[in-house]
């Protein structure tokens, strides 16, 4: 990174404003293609596998792309990785709003389509460029994502983080969760290809925005090496994976993670189910409305964080965020009414959103620059590992649950023990993630920093 990208001393700055504007036309244009990418899908066919398969398609390259994202983030200027990123979508999107707008006049609209009309005879291939689609787009958020977590700490000072994080998850929530979506909604009505030329419209500004940063984002090591024309894979991977297991903070926060992205999907994979049949709530807007509650509370985390962070310790926010979550998460299912659900929701969105911007801003901090892409991958692919193990423990537990219990209360059940089990795991918490040791893993990165450089070395 050179000097003149350096973080800014006082306040968030410029290069931070254009960034936050960035994000913002980008989750904009995410939240509308959750809607677009669905609709179409099901005015092509009532096939539920097929449709299931363009969600797969989006998700697959979390799962097999993330450590080699880490190691491009660590090698290659990171504003021209985001930026040229976004381009790639844009070139997607707008190329499959084309393929739309030419099937268009012989779609069925999926009303007519769950009737019993005919689907369409370019159906398939409509599924095929929605997938393709969808594994493309997926592959450049991967790397996108990725990227975007470490070029932040290039451009705000790390006393800052918080709030900078805190701002951007807030803009993200915003226009993913409550604005896109139903905007998704209004522009299919208006023309199926629409949301796509609109998403493609709001990825270019994001694009520009990007590109328009003042500097130089190279990593450090990247920059202190030269160019390299072959990339050792298994060895700078494994460089990332040598330096998390080895750092007792990192490593602690990465399992944890893990623990309760699959707590949560234990409860929320049948969400569905519990809204319809214990809060007895049947119709789609129902039920969209009822998980706002969630959103609604990651954005009020958002602007919180910071201070709750700061009057309570880190340390002490991150073991708040988790009893937090497991209380909120325990009386969603004890409570079986609409109105407190919600409210749970909005608390327990709120320490969802503390736990992340802490733990963010944490790994911007202690993390060394050159490797801060391929560890940052690293800690997402155990974070996020499991939310697979518990949505197949979240089913499993139902269909247990049954057996011995009412319908209601075995989908209550799923709450109750992911409340539960949340308290199981405060006390590995304790011992591992405290302010001192918070304190102790600050003090020693500080320690490590290169006066030259002004970044810390590798461990």
């Amino acid at each position: 990174m050179s000097a003149a990208a350096g973080p800014q001393q006082t306040g968030l700055g410029a290069n931070y404003r254009k960034l936050l504007a960035s994000a913002t036309a980008a989750n904009l244009g995410d939240g509308l293609m959750t809607v677009a990418l669905v609709w179409l899908a099901s005015a092509v066919t009532r096939d539920a596998l097929l449709i299931a398969m363009v969600g797969v398609a989006g998700r697959l390259p979390w799962l097999i792309f993330s450590l080699p994202a880490g190691v491009i983030s660590d090698r290659f200027d990171r504003r021209l990785l985001i930026g040229w990123m976004d381009v790639c979508r844009v070139i997607v999107v707008a190329g499959l709003g084309v393929t739309v707008a030419l099937h268009a006049a012989d779609l069925p609209t999926p009303e007519e389509l769950a009737a019993g009309a005919p689907e369409p005879s370019g159906g398939p291939a409509l599924i095929v460029a929605l997938c393709v689609a969808s594994l493309l787009l997926g592959c450049a958020e991967v790397l996108r994502d990725n990227t975007a977590q470490t070029l932040l700490p290039s451009i705000v000072d790390k006393s800052r983080l918080e709030r900078a994080n805190g701002r951007l998850w807030a803009a993200e929530t915003t226009m993913n969760s409550f604005v896109g979506p139903p905007l998704g909604g209004v522009l299919v009505a208006v023309a199926l290809a629409l949301p796509f030329f609109v998403n493609a419209g709001l990825l270019a500004v994001s694009a520009a925005m990007v590109f328009a940063l003042a500097g130089s984002f190279a990593p450090g090591g990247a920059a202190a090496s030269g160019p390299r024309t072959r990339i050792d894979w298994r060895g700078e991977i494994g460089e990332g994976f040598r330096w998390l297991w080895q750092h007792r903070l990192i490593r602690s926060l990465a399992i944890l993670l893990g623990l309760l992205n699959m707590l949560s999907n234990v409860a929320f994979v049948i969400l569905v189910l519990f809204v319809q049949e214990v809060l007895g709530l049947y119709e789609g807007w129902q039920f969209g409305l009822v998980t706002t509650g969630i959103a609604a509370g990651a954005v009020l985390g958002s602007l919180i964080a910071e201070r709750v962070t700061r009057r309570l310790s880190p340390g002490t926010a991150l073991l708040v965020s988790i009893a937090g979550m497991g209380i909120s998460i325990a009386l969603m299912g004890l409570l079986p009414w609409a109105v407190p659900f919600w409210v749970l929701g909005v608390t327990s969105g709120v320490f969802v959103v503390i736990w992340n911007v802490v733990t963010v801003s944490l790994r911007q901090r202690l993390i060394p620059d050159r490797l801060l892409g391929r560890v940052n991958s690293v800690y997402r692919f155990f974070g996020w590992g499991t939310i697979a193990i518990g949505t197949v423990l979240g089913g499993l537990l139902v269909s247990l649950a049954e057996a011995v219990l009412p319908r209601d209360w075995a989908l209550r059940a799923v709450f109750l023990v992911s409340g539960a089990c949340h308290f199981a795991f405060l006390g590995y918490a304790r011992r591992r993630i405290n302010t001192a040791e918070i304190r102790a893993a600050e003090e020693a990165a500080s320690a490590d920093a290169d006066p030259d450089a002004g970044r810390p070395a590798s461990p």
